[in-house]
């Protein structure tokens, strides 16, 4: 197994190491790393953002050529790692031969640094993996109440710091991390927009930790991680075709899934039932006409899937505190003053 090691959280020198230690091209833009990698070792890329001087952002879309561990050799206890599986596998542990905590698709891992022991990150061979890892700087972090947070949930722990836990399935931080990949502004703009993405997957991130503790001794989390992929495609078709006329013994024949797990699912990825998601795909999709076509509102509506315009008016305001006419105007007006 070829090990890569990592001595620092400084975003500059860890992507400096890792090429000077397997390769690639390294392009860096103001507070953005990118690390292409096309030789006997990997293929993919590796990204990195410094969100501010406490927090960075590394994400990983590679395949291996051979097994591979990103060795961190860096005891500095007071640094919080959230983890993400986009795809494939990651496993981690305190330790070449100690346990290990496989993270597998959709699944967070939060873990600290070792005051004694390296922290290991392994990559299986030949498997396209994309995995993101946020870094924090406990001590370093400016917002208080963060800070605050982190210290207590994260390092007050009595093995030497060490904490490590591996969540359940969380489908919502893979929509913000294919966001953060298609942020294309520029300057000010794009820096503001990757920080509060950031923010944001750490927070669910949180988010999810608290979730399992509250539901640790549930039965109700059965849902496999084939359950979760199926439910992140029944979720794209309804964006993707707001106007069919859903129904849950559909969707539950389309998926595979019994109602029970597809609403058990919908819960999980998107806080909502399954008649929730598709009102609120409609809506949404209705004012992306609005600002965005000449439709009027009787043709929106029919395009979005109903046929009612009242209870249109209802549900839509109901989201964006008018009524869809009002909200239209408001945009006419808009394109007249630009």
């Amino acid at each position: 197994m070829r090990k890569i090691l990592i001595t620092s959280n400084t975003l500059s020198t860890v992507f400096q190491q890792i090429k000077e230690q397997i390769g690639g091209k390294l392009e860096i833009k103001s507070k953005e790393f990118r690390l292409e990698i096309n030789n006997d070792i990997a293929t993919g890329r590796i990204l990195g953002m410094l969100v501010e001087n406490a927090i960075s952002y590394i994400e990983y879309d590679i395949t291996f050529k051979e097994s591979v561990s990103f060795v961190k050799k860096n005891y500095d206890t007071d640094s919080i790692h959230f983890g993400y599986c986009s795809k494939g596998e990651v496993t981690q542990s305190f330790g070449e031969f100690n346990n290990h905590n496989r993270l597998s698709q959709f699944q967070t891992g939060i873990f600290s640094n070792s005051s004694t022991k390296s922290t290991y990150l392994k990559f299986i061979k030949n498997e396209e993996v994309k995995f993101s890892m946020i870094t924090v700087d406990v001590l370093s972090v400016s917002d208080k109440e963060l800070k605050s947070q982190l210290q207590n949930t994260f390092l007050m722990n009595e093995d030497n710091n060490v904490f490590s836990y591996v969540g359940s399935f969380n489908l919502k931080i893979v929509d913000k991390i294919e966001y953060l990949n298609t942020i294309n502004q520029k300057g000010l703009i794009r820096n503001l927009l990757i920080n509060s993405t950031v923010y944001h997957i750490l927070a669910l991130e949180i988010e999810q930790h608290k979730y399992d503790l509250i539901n640790a001794n549930a039965s109700n989390n059965s849902l496999t991680q084939a359950d979760m992929e199926a439910i992140k495609d029944i979720s794209e078709l309804i964006k993707n075709y707001p106007e069919i006329q859903y129904s849950v013994r559909y969707l539950s024949k389309k998926s595979g899934l019994s109602p029970f797990k597809l609403q058990e699912g919908f819960k999980i990825m998107h806080n909502r039932t399954v008649t929730d998601f598709i009102r609120n795909v409609r809506v949404e999709a209705a004012e992306n006409l609005i600002r965005t076509s000449e439709l009027n509102i009787s043709e929106i509506v029919y395009t979005i899937g109903l046929t009612s315009r009242s209870y249109f008016s209802k549900i839509f305001k109901a989201k964006y505190n008018c009524s869809p006419k009002f909200y239209q105007n408001q945009q006419n007006r808009l394109v007249i003053t630009a």
